[in-house]
């Protein structure tokens, strides 16, 4: 049996830093196992221009002294995006892709995109820029089943984009459905999916069966287990299309334990353990350094990093904290609910 493994240091191609006294709270629960991490532009006030992704940016950093951690920024798509500001921008190396959320779709999702064709000429600029863009990939449509709302994105969203845009490249983020896994095998080049270290541990009854648990909400929500199957398969197979990205999303225990909580696992501090185990329980231990370290830093054209992360096995299960404490309330750790005897022993 294996009790330790040397990985290239990894990259978190999905993340939620939030902003204010949480992203003081949490941001060092990232720095401390990732080097790099795509940071989502959804906050309160989206960021919308490459000014506004430089600020954030330097929000990142100053709550990160001395961290060796790169955010890579991206910007909020809205039907009044400016083409020649993102272009710019991404040529300027100030942001890495574009995010599409369609309006409604999950957290301060209020300002995307209703109507598709009022992008087209930006997608299409996009395309010829090489500016990735990245896809929260679900239908708001009030008669679309929640479960469903991911399939039928690709049917009636994405893949028309795809049609239309053959050159844009398109990154389908915390994909949970054997769909959209079968759509990305599908493509020869050009589409991605990130999987979330969560969907690869719960499925829809964990959320509801014996009672609701606020803390394995998310969006999109998680599916039956044929489905969490599915990305398990994929995320082990080797497969340069799948890669992680954790989508990582505090929101302060309030909001979670409410009447109508927020959607979000906050994962960061304990992802790189639960996938040791996730993958040693597949017998694929060796297929874990390509998944977090270098399938998603080639889509996006970036080097690989210089550092390592060693994680050793232990032979108790490993204990997590509860909860982190931010100045803007206390988030509660996901819980993978299965035993883990992997921990991060070393960082290099």
């Amino acid at each position: 049996m294996r009790t330790e493994l040397t990985l290239t240091r990894p990259d978190d191609f999905h993340l939620h830093l939030r902003d204010g006294a949480m992203l003081a709270g949490i941001a060092p629960e990232s720095a401390r196992d990732f080097a790099r991490a795509i940071i989502m532009p959804n906050l309160v006030l989206p960021v919308v221009t490459g000014a506004e992704a430089a600020a954030y940016r330097e929000r990142i950093m100053a709550a990160l002294p001395g961290a060796d951690f790169t955010p890579l920024m991206t910007l909020y798509l809205t039907e009044a995006s400016d083409a020649a500001d993102i272009v710019a921008a991404h040529r300027a190396g100030i942001i890495h892709a574009v995010k599409l959320y369609p309006a409604g779709a999950t957290t301060n999702s209020e300002s995307g995109v209703r109507d598709m064709t009022r992008v087209r000429a930006t997608l299409e600029a996009m395309s010829e820029a090489d500016v990735p863009l990245c896809v929260h990939g679900e239908v708001t449509d009030a008669e679309i089943d929640i479960f469903d709302r991911e399939a039928v994105f690709i049917e009636r969203v994405l893949d028309p984009i795809r049609q239309a845009v053959p050159g844009l490249r398109v990154i389908m983020e915390h994909v949970t459905t054997k769909d959209a896994v079968d759509y990305v095998q599908s493509a020869d080049a050009g589409l991605a999916a990130t999987i979330t270290t969560h969907h690869l541990v719960i499925n829809r009854n964990h959320i509801l069966a014996g009672g609701i648990r606020p803390h394995y909400y998310c969006l999109p929500v998680a599916k039956r287990e044929l489905h969490r199957q599915a990305l398990v398969r994929a995320a082990v197979s080797g497969d340069a299309r799948f890669f992680l990205g954790t989508d990582s999303a505090p929101h302060a225990d309030a909001a979670k334990e409410s009447t109508c909580g927020c959607a979000g696992c906050f994962t960061a501090t304990n992802t790189m353990p639960i996938l040791a185990q996730v993958f040693e329980n597949e017998g694929a231990l060796d297929r874990l350094e390509p998944y977090v370290a270098s399938f998603g830093a080639e889509f996006y054209g970036l080097p690989r990093n210089s550092g390592t992360l060693t994680l050793t096995r232990q032979e108790a299960p490993v204990g997590f904290p509860a909860r982190i404490d931010t100045g803007a309330g206390p988030v509660t750790l996901f819980d993978p609910g299965m035993p883990v005897y992997w921990q991060v022993s070393a960082r290099g």
